[in-house]
């Protein structure tokens, strides 16, 4: 408000000097959310007996476990499964790989990041996700069984929240598989040490929720027998 020459006072239009900044919009950004999961949901609720691949994305070719999750999505491939993964390198790249080698359908849920995450060349269906949970719920709403490779915070973060599910009956109880005995032994001891025995933090028989192997014909067995399900959102 300023007074003029007159005595009276006028008001003045607010001055913006900075160009309005939709994406810190709440409005865009619940709209932004609910676009992912729309997307997401069509994308993953048409998918046959999807299996899902979680792992590092620092594995390369050459190395043991990118070639293990290689022919493990082969082999399920073969066998009617889907394979899902984040989309990105490494043991991603592995699953997406073994199912366009299988013709079976071969999807990738990838993430931006600061350092962006490329897209690996195997992916054949994809959707782009800006939010971690949204990402996270696609990943893990619709598979049939999980598969766990050795892996850093994201995959260790995505293996507890889908145990978390099948504890709390949040979702139906499937397979999870942990693959690879020499890195999983020791998160295993720490579970049953101080979060059975020590600390009575989760029941003995929470410990059934996940399957420790070191064999892929293991492994395919074990998702093999897994129930086929009809797409449910959690």
């Amino acid at each position: 408000m300023k007074r003029n020459n007159k005595g009276s006072y006028s008001v003045e239009p607010e001055m913006h000097h900075e160009p309005f900044d939709f994406t810190h919009d709440i409005t865009w950004r619940i709209f932004r959310i609910m676009s992912e999961f729309t997307e997401g949901i069509e994308l993953v609720s048409g998918l046959k007996r999807p299996v899902t691949f979680f792992g590092s994305a620092r594995f390369g070719p050459k190395s043991r476990y990118y070639q293990e999750a290689y022919k493990l999505a082969k082999i399920l491939g073969r066998a009617g499964f889907s394979i899902v993964t984040g989309g990105g390198p490494g043991i991603m790249e592995a699953a997406n790989r073994g199912a366009v080698d299988t013709k079976a359908p071969s999807v990738g849920l990838n993430i931006q990041l600061p350092a962006e995450q490329r897209t690996n060349k195997f992916v054949k269906k994809s959707s782009g996700f800006y939010y971690f949970f949204s990402r996270k719920a696609m990943l893990s709403t619709s598979a049939q069984a999980y598969v766990f490779f050795p892996g850093g915070f994201g995959t260790l973060d995505e293996l507890f929240s889908i145990l978390t599910l099948i504890q709390t009956k949040k979702i139906e109880p499937r397979p999870v598989v942990l693959y690879g005995k020499d890195f999983w032994r020791k998160l295993n001891f720490f579970i049953k040490e101080n979060m059975v025995r020590r600390h009575r933090m989760i029941e003995p028989r929470d410990l059934r929720l996940y399957t420790i192997v070191d064999s892929v014909n293991l492994a395919a067995r074990i998702i093999k027998r897994s129930k086929r399900r009809v797409y449910t959102f959690m």
